[in-house]
């Protein structure tokens, strides 16, 4: 076991990079979505501002991982028996503190690259970038009163999409919110799925938490139900004609949706490690749902 003793892989680690995409993911539909109606509408696209906001989407999420590791640890939520908790914080590879301080380094690094963007575009930024720094810097207080799902469906969801849109084109549009929600579903199915695992867990901890209180039944319902909203949306939104046909290929995931159904169907309380895997597994259907959905929407310039 490490003491306090972090390689540079560590830092790297710390930041939890396979779950990027949950920010990633909107930040490039809503960019690519952006060049697809720069090719059927008037619109001045600032596309360099375009490519900061997406990496400031990235950057926020990465404070709001490590301030939430810091958090969970020191109130006892992970521990060594815990599936998915920071492994580098129970080994003691990183003191608390310095999760925290790395935490806050990247959260003011976002919050200035944000004020640099509001400067360059208008006041509107100001208020997502507020909603999405405060998401990020206070998540646990959310979370543990059972409001995580609430905070991550709007932040990973319609925040980061408006976010991306009025940087690039300076202007607000319905569509864009529209167009965020197949993927916040299912992100917000990657939290649910943790959530689910980890019911005994979190009592333990003395926290609440949305599937705490739905209870297994409910909470395998509410995982179907979202993914089944994702692919309804995405054919609504076809038919509705603010997506190309072209899209409709994100129902090749279908099957790997199917799947992650039949495993949470699994879901014991007395036996989280029946579903040990599934937000991984939920996270990799939404990195693949997003950029097949992006892919498309691209293609369907020259399409």
């Amino acid at each position: 076991m490490n003491t306090f003793s972090p390689s540079f892989s560590n830092w790297v680690v710390a930041t939890r990079p396979w779950s990027f995409p949950a920010s990633s993911m909107p930040a490039l539909v809503t960019f690519i979505y952006v060049f697809f109606l720069s090719r059927q509408e008037a619109l001045e696209v600032h596309w360099l501002l375009g490519v900061l906001a997406v990496i400031g989407a990235v950057i926020f999420q990465i404070s709001g991982n490590l301030i939430s590791d810091y958090f969970d640890y020191t109130h006892g939520v992970d521990r060594e028996d815990t599936f998915g908790s920071s492994r580098l914080l129970v080994s003691r590879v990183f003191k608390p503190r310095t999760i925290f301080w790395y935490g806050v380094s990247f959260i003011t690094f976002g919050a200035l690259l944000g004020l640099y963007l509001v400067s360059q575009t208008g006041w509107p930024l100001l208020a997502i970038g507020l909603f999405g720094f405060f998401g990020a810097g206070f998540y646990y207080l959310f979370k543990s009163r059972a409001l995580g799902d609430t905070l991550i469906f709007v932040i990973y969801g319609p925040l980061i999409s408006l976010g991306v849109f009025y940087v690039m084109t300076g202007a607000l549009d319905w569509r864009i919110i529209a167009l965020s929600l197949p993927i916040a579903f299912i992100t917000v199915n990657i939290l649910h799925a943790n959530n689910t695992r980890d019911i005994a867990h979190d009592k333990r901890a003395h926290i609440k938490t949305s599937a705490m209180l739905l209870g297994i039944r409910a909470s395998v319902f509410k995982y179907k139900l979202l993914l089944i909203l994702s692919y309804l949306l995405i054919a609504a939104l076809v038919v509705a004609g603010i997506l190309p046909w072209a899209t409709l290929c994100v129902f090749l995931t279908l099957p790997l949706a199917v799947g992650n159904c039949r495993i949470m169907a699994r879901a014991r309380e007395e036996q989280p490690e029946n579903i040990r895997d599934l937000d991984v597994k939920t996270a990799q259907l939404q990195l693949t749902f997003s950029v097949l959905l992006s892919a498309m929407i691209f293609a369907s310039v020259w399409i």
